[in-house]
């Protein structure tokens, strides 16, 4: 039952019983001072391991967009073999973007920023038309293994 400041009956605030409780996000900030992926990880105190994190998330962002768009499996290889590649690549690309987004749940602004710019980026280089050599036959359009993640 919840009292008068907001607390529980009974119960002594954090500050009373000498636990120390960080309180969780739940709506986008800016700082340095957020736990990304793992307890105490880049740390309250570093801004040089909170870029580092900036960079995991961005980079694994990119990674999603790699495989999005990769082509592996190569012209005539068995449907089997072909198969579990193409099962493999999603698994790995499936898992990657749900890493990504329990980063940017961190509710960090910085965090979000990067991992859309990851994604960007990784597009522009691996999806988009700007880096794709054209193979001049109509109808050649196959980019990837994979189908495009959806949010069905």
């Amino acid at each position: 039952m919840a009292g008068h400041d907001g607390g529980m009956h009974g119960m002594a605030p954090p500050e009373q019983t000498g636990t120390h409780s960080m309180a969780m996000h739940m709506t986008f900030f800016w700082g340095k001072n957020v736990d990304i992926l793992f307890k105490d990880w880049p740390g309250n105190n570093s801004g040089g391991m909170y870029v580092l994190a900036l960079f995991v998330v961005f980079f694994l962002a990119m990674i999603v967009e790699w495989l999005s768009h990769s082509n592996i499996v190569k012209q005539g290889s068995s449907n089997h073999v072909a198969g579990m590649i193409q099962t493999l690549m999603h698994g790995i690309r499936v898992g990657l973007a749900y890493i990504v987004m329990l980063a940017v749940m961190s509710f960090n602004g910085g965090v979000l920023v990067v991992a859309v710019a990851g994604h960007s980026f990784g597009f522009l280089v691996f999806g988009s038309r700007v880096f794709r050599k054209s193979s001049g036959v109509v109808g050649d359009d196959k980019v990837s293994d994979l189908p495009p993640l959806s949010t069905c």
